[in-house]
C-alpha cells in the first residue's frame, strides 16, 4: 500500500489534500481505513455549509462488517459533498485517494499533528 507522497494524514485514518487558492482542501479515508472496512455500503457525508471541528465526528461509514465514525480531520465549513461516493459507496474502497474523496472543507484552523505519508505508514503499520 502507498499513501501519496502530497497529501497529510490523521490518525483516525483520514488524509488531506493541500489547500487551493481558496483555501479549500479535500478529504477522504486512506486505503489502510478502506480495507480495514471492508466493502463498503452506505456513506453518511457532512453536508454543504456544515461545519466540521478536526478530531470530530462528521459522518460514518457502513461496511459489510461494521459501521464506523468519520473525524474531521481539520476545523472549517463544507463546501461540497461527494455525491458520487453516497451513490456508489464502494468508491471508498475501489479510488480512496481518486473519486472516492469524501467532502471538500474550506479551512479555518488545522492542526498540527497531522502526518506526512511516511510518518503515516509507520504509524499504521504498528
Amino acid at each position: 500500500m502507498s499513501n501519496p507522497q502530497q497529501l497529510r494524514y490523521s490518525k483516525e485514518h483520514e488524509w488531506l489534500s493541500a489547500t487551493d487558492a481558496d483555501g479549500v482542501a479535500t478529504v477522504g479515508i486512506t486505503e489502510f481505513a478502506a480495507n480495514a472496512l471492508g466493502d463498503v455500503v452506505y456513506a453518511q457525508l457532512p453536508a454543504v455549509g456544515d461545519s466540521v471541528t478536526a478530531g470530530e465526528t462528521c459522518g460514518e461509514l457502513e461496511s459489510t462488517k461494521s459501521v464506523s465514525d468519520l473525524y474531521a480531520p481539520v476545523t472549517g465549513e463544507v463546501v461540497e459533498a461527494n455525491q458520487d461516493v453516497v451513490n456508489d459507496p464502494s468508491l471508498v474502497n475501489t479510488a480512496p485517494f481518486e473519486g472516492g474523496w469524501l467532502f471538500k472543507v474550506k479551512i479555518t484552523d488545522e492542526p498540527a499533528d497531522l502526518l506526512t505519508a511516511d510518518e503515516y505508514t509507520a504509524f499504521s503499520a504498528g
